[in-house]
């Protein structure tokens, strides 16, 4: 029982503000739950991703956003507390790997809506997920996606949240 709870409180933990955020490498441990989560989980989603029409239950830890934007449980589970942690998310062989390709799957769908494939509501998510993964120097495709889906505009919320502003 000990192992479990201390995995647990390993699992929750978030980085506080004041950690070094130039060593985004440290935060590598905190990134097993989006390994677990995605475990069962990565082929479905490419498969409706590929296919244009999301319609199972994934966006939170395929595509995350910042903590603090999301108010359900499983949003705060697997919100990225900051840059630091987005840029280790992104430096995970795998779960960078896997987010990059789930973003140039879902360019290859440039003659539909956001809305069209995702939903209203992920469609959003997918906004402030593309806006914090290229703040964190996630690389072009972050920001062609936000061109082609969203004519280049970038999630307010997330900007204010990076910029330290209460929302």
């Amino acid at each position: 029982m000990g192992g479990f709870v201390a995995n647990l409180l390993r699992l929750s933990r978030v980085p506080r503000c004041d950690e070094a955020a130039g060593d985004y490498l440290s935060n590598m441990d905190d990134l097993s739950r989006f390994h677990q989560a995605q475990t069962d989980v990565w082929p479905q989603a490419l498969a409706e991703l590929r296919s244009g029409a999301k319609c199972s239950h994934w966006m939170w830890f395929i595509f995350p956003q910042l903590r603090g934007l999301g108010r359900s449980a499983t949003a705060r589970r697997f919100g990225i507390a900051d840059l630091a942690e987005a840029r280790a998310y992104l430096a995970d062989p795998v779960l960078g790997g896997r987010l990059r390709q789930a973003v140039a799957t879902l360019l290859d769908h440039r003659d539909r809506s956001a809305q069209a494939i995702l939903g209203p509501v992920d469609a959003v998510k997918l906004c402030s997920c593309a806006t914090l993964f290229e703040a964190a120097g996630g690389g072009a495709v972050f920001g062609e996606l936000l061109e082609v889906f969203y004519d280049g505009r970038r999630c307010g919320l997330t900007q204010a949240l990076l910029r330290g502003e209460n929302v």
